[in-house]
Order: C-alpha cells, then structure tokens, then sequence
C-alpha cells in the first residue's frame, strides 16, 4: 500500500481507538441528576449569593467568547490565505530561509500574533475579576504571570516545532507515522512533568503541616488505598480569592494540591469531602485516562493533517505546495484551532463524567454527604460561580456538574442512605 492507504488506515485504527476508550473508561451509565432536585437546591441558595454569581459570569461572558471569536479569525486569516505562509517566510529570512528558522521564528511569530490580539480580552477578564474581588493579584503580578504562561508555551512549542520539521526531513514519505508517535509521546510526556517543572513555575508549593487535617487528609488515603506521594499546598491566595483542589501526574509525580485559601476557609470535614473527591480521581486513574484519551488525540490529529495535505484547494488557498513545509504553520495550527473548537463539547461531556464519578466516589468514602453538600455551596459562594449556568454554555464547555447537580446529589445519596 502507499504511504496514504497506511496513514488512512491508521487514521481509521486511532479514532475507533478513541471512540472505544471512552466508551470503556468513561462512566457514561451514570443516570444524570433529575431536574426538579436541582431546582430544589437552587431555590434553597441564598438569592444574592446566585445574583453575585451570575452578574459575574455575565460580565465574563463577552470577553471570553470575544477572545474565541477573535482567535478563531486570526486562525482563519494566518491559516487559509497567504499571510501566514509570508510571515513565516519573513520570520526565516534573516537566516537565508533555512528551515529550522523558518519553523521555529515563524511559528512563533504566528503563535505569539495570535496570542497579542488576544491579550485585550485577556486583561478585560483581569480587571473585571478585581473589580468582583476574585482576583487579588496586581498588574504587575498577573503581567509577569502572562510572561511566565508565553515562555513556558515557547519552550513546548520550539520542542514540537523542531521535533516535528526533523522528522518531516528524514522521513519525508513516513513523517505522520512517527510524528503521530512522537505527537502521543509528547502528551504523556508533559503529563508526568507538568506537576514537577511547570506549575512550580507559577505556583509554590509546599508539604501541607503535620496536624489534625493533613493525619486526617492521608489516613483517607491510606484507608482508600490509594498511592499518594503527598499532599501539598499552593500559595494560590497571592493570585485569587477562589478556592480549588486537584489531582495531578501519576505514578511517582502523583499528588494532590489543596489552594491555600480552602485550607483558610473550609472546616475540616468539607476539607476532607474535596480530598475525598481528588481520591477518587486517582482511584479511577483519572489522569492516566485522560492522557491516554488526549494521546490517541494527538496521534489522530497528527495523520488527520497528512491526510489534509492532499486537498489541494486547501493548499492553494493558504499559498503553499505541500503541507508538511514550515511555510504552511500557520494553517497547520488553523486547523488545529477548528478541531478544538468543535470538539469541545465532547471534551466537555467527558470531564463532567469523569468528574460526577469522582463526586459519587467521595460521597461513598468521606461518608457525609452533609459535608460535600456544605463545601460545594462554599466553593460556589467564594468563587462566585453560577450555580446552574446557561443550558447552551453548559453543554459547551462545562468541565464539572454544576453546583446545583452536586448539591441534589448528595442529597439523594443521603436519602438513599438513610443519613
């Protein structure tokens, strides 16, 4: 077979790949919160505690569509004309065109076009956030934070760019295949060192203090079973006012990171409940899964783009001759932006099935549903959230249950357990 009739099969293989992954690791026969059980918590909020919350999401909401929308049509003018293949050529004319020039610089250049005609929306949201309060951090503070996030983004994307421009050179008929390997390898890559050389980056992280609450936090743990290299604490009070806790890596980089502004605000129990909750993450292998999943992703976007590099009117339209030279970045990272934008719903679907798995799991462990009802109205309160957001915007890009769906739930669980 041609190099194509592979790389078509192979991109068969790898969507089904990933079609079958999620429907197998994802909890998808978990029945949805009824209705009228949300409505029930809603009602029972505090009426100005939900006005707070929408009022600031609204105020959001134009500003973060805004920065979508006006990415996407940077995408589209860099990505399917001529421009960005002639910015890339400018960025590698100073070094006589050389291709590595051209790859690194221009697709720099093309990223960092991207990212400036952004930065309006992105310091709208930053005002509007301090003006609610969420934010405590400076303009000083949160411009050295953006120089962080684009150096850090620079140093990923001269790997990808110069890993991807090597490979197209010494395998010019076979590049998918070890680009969609290498593509893969990169994200799971980034998902065992991301805890350890990047969030330290923007955050500081220390052991939480031996007493009552880290005991309690790891005898959760340890009486779960499951692995965990520790618990530690971020400074995220320096930044903002709201309140979280994740799990992240997984092997010897697991751990779970508790803000330490939830230490300050939440009691004990409710504390535990959000542990309880990140438990369940790493009992379910969350983050190996979603690895795995945005590994198939990748390798699959990888041979889609190859594939792609036959439709010549595509080709015509951006200016360039074939779509694995540096000249034609700029479309290479359109088309990634259009994936993203369509499938994010179903990113979106899988997180909060992901996550309302991990809600149930914790309900089971902590045992006090009371509690995780308790910590989940607190996190609505201080993070202003909209505690039963916009159907449309729901079902687009919300990564967790809302907070009416976790409240109703833990109060079935408590009526189911008699408690």
């Amino acid at each position: 077979m041609t190099p194509r009739a592979w790389a078509l099969v192979t991109f068969t293989v790898l969507v089904v790949a990933v079609v079958v992954a999620a429907a197998v690791l994802v909890p998808w026969q978990r029945p949805p919160v009824p209705r009228a059980d949300q409505l029930a918590a809603l009602r029972e909020l505090p009426v100005d505690q939900v006005e707070r919350g929408r009022a600031l999401r609204a105020a959001l909401r134009p500003g973060r569509y805004g920065a979508m929308l006006a990415g996407l049509l940077v995408a589209l003018l860099l990505g399917f004309t001529p421009v960005g293949a002639r910015l890339v050529e400018v960025a590698g004319r100073p070094f006589g065109g050389h291709w590595a020039a051209q790859a690194l610089l221009g697709g720099l250049l093309v990223v960092f076009l991207a990212d400036l005609l952004t930065l309006p929306f992105a310091a709208w949201r930053h005002r509007i956030l301090t003006e609610h309060g969420l934010a405590t951090q400076g303009w000083a503070g949160w411009g050295l934070d953006l120089v962080r996030s684009y150096a850090v983004g620079a140093v990923i994307a001269t790997v990808a760019l110069l890993g991807f421009y090597t490979v197209v050179r010494l395998a010019p008929r076979w590049w998918w295949a070890l680009a969609a390997a290498g593509a893969a390898a990169l994200v799971v890559l980034l998902s065992f060192v991301l805890p350890v050389l990047v969030e330290p980056v923007f955050n500081k992280f220390t052991p939480m203090p031996d007493g009552p609450v880290r005991t309690q936090l790891l005898e959760l743990a340890e009486r779960d079973g499951v692995p965990v290299r520790d618990v530690l604490v971020a400074d995220a009070s320096r930044r903002t006012r709201a309140v979280n806790a994740y799990v992240s890596g997984f092997g010897p980089t697991r751990r779970i990171v508790v803000y330490d502004n939830l230490l300050l605000e939440a009691p004990p129990a409710e504390l535990a409940a959000v542990v309880a909750h990140e438990l369940g993450h790493a009992r379910a292998r969350d983050v190996l899964t979603g690895t795995g999943l945005g590994a198939l992703g990748a390798a699959a976007t990888v041979v889609g783009l190859y594939l792609l590099g036959s439709w010549r009117p595509v080709l015509r339209a951006a200016g360039v001759a074939d779509i694995a030279e540096p000249r034609a970045i700029a479309l290479l990272l359109a088309v990634v932006t259009l994936v993203g934008l369509v499938a994010t719903p179903a990113q979106a679907l899988v997180s909060r099935r992901i996550e309302a798995r991990a809600d149930a799991y914790a309900l089971a462990l902590h045992g006090d549903p009371a509690a995780y009802a308790a910590v989940h109205r607190r996190l609505s309160a201080i993070n202003l959230a909209d505690p039963d957001p916009p159907r449309w915007e729901y079902l687009y890009s919300a990564t967790h249950p809302s907070t009416v769906e976790r409240i109703a739930a833990a109060r079935r669980y408590a009526d189911r357990a008699g408690r």
